[in-house]
């Protein structure tokens, strides 16, 4: 496998038949629109098994969709037939989205070889590769251990220590909203931003629903002010954009951008933590 978190579609179709490639559609509606409905049901991948984010998730958290305890997650995964050994591929139907965050998910509970389909569904069916609207074959129950990765999850408390000691922090929503200029999607969320966060709207590192190629996405990394050989927790309005990010980050070669899970709906949405507007 390359060293990139990504593979083509080219090379996922010659994988399809093998019992050690298992393809995972990650889904997540859209913020704003709950009642979203998946594509899964009316065409994913051959033998792509259906991933849904909100359910795979912390039941204690009051916060969305926040990273489920290690043993949680792998009592899922084994009801998935994902096991231990296998290579995952995830993807989207709009071509890179929720996928990210799933990838960033199973790297946060100790899987290695899992990748992303560059331009997901999209660039798959405009490639000519088939797909099916019949559920996959029951894999059946399959061991998966999970063990948390301590240094890909940053909570407020661990993003607080980053910022105070003048660590990087870089935030994936939209510049008004980092701003403070335009309101947040979830409402009693606070404008602003963290003192000392930088901002790279996650939007400016794609291009026709795929990533950029790596020297753009390391031009966009440097404009930002972002020192791409040092760690970069990264955050966004609740934890899926952030890894985009991270995402992207990774394809430049750098692997130590853990995620803020719970991101500005955590912090914008309590009175303790400090916001700064503008910016910077």
């Amino acid at each position: 496998m390359s060293s990139s978190p990504l593979v083509s579609p080219a090379w996922l179709a010659g994988k399809l038949a093998s019992p050690d490639v298992v393809v995972v559609n990650a889904w997540l509606p859209p913020v704003g629109e709950p009642d979203a409905q998946p594509e899964y049901g009316t065409g994913h991948i051959p033998g792509a098994v259906f991933f849904d984010v909100n359910a795979i998730s912390d039941p204690a958290s009051d916060l969305p969709h926040m990273l489920p305890p290690a043993h949680v997650f792998s009592s899922m995964m084994r009801k998935l037939g994902i096991g231990d050994g296998q290579t995952i591929v995830i993807y989207d139907g709009v071509g890179l989205y929720s996928a990210a965050r799933v990838w960033w998910m199973f790297r946060a509970m100790g899987v290695e070889d899992v990748f992303v389909l560059d331009g997901g569904l999209p660039r798959w069916q405009a490639e000519g590769h088939p797909v099916e609207d019949m559920d996959p074959a029951p894999r059946g129950d399959r061991h998966f251990t999970a063990r948390l990765n301590h240094g890909l999850v940053a909570d407020r408390a661990k993003v607080a220590r980053t910022l105070e000691a003048g660590g990087q922090v870089l935030d994936a929503r939209s510049r008004g909203r980092f701003a403070g200029s335009d309101p947040e999607p979830r409402a009693g969320l606070r404008g602003g931003h963290m003192p000392g966060a930088m901002n790279l709207p996650f939007s400016e590192l794609m291009r026709d629903g795929r990533l950029k190629d790596t020297q753009a996405l390391k031009a966009a990394f440097d404009a930002a002010g972002v020192d791409r050989s040092k760690p970069v927790v990264t955050t966004c309005g609740s934890g899926v954009t952030a890894a985009i990010l991270s995402l992207a980050l990774s394809v430049t070669g750098q692997n130590k951008a853990p995620v803020y899970d719970g991101s500005w709906t955590d912090w914008g949405g309590r009175e303790d933590t400090p916001v700064a507007t503008g910016d910077s």
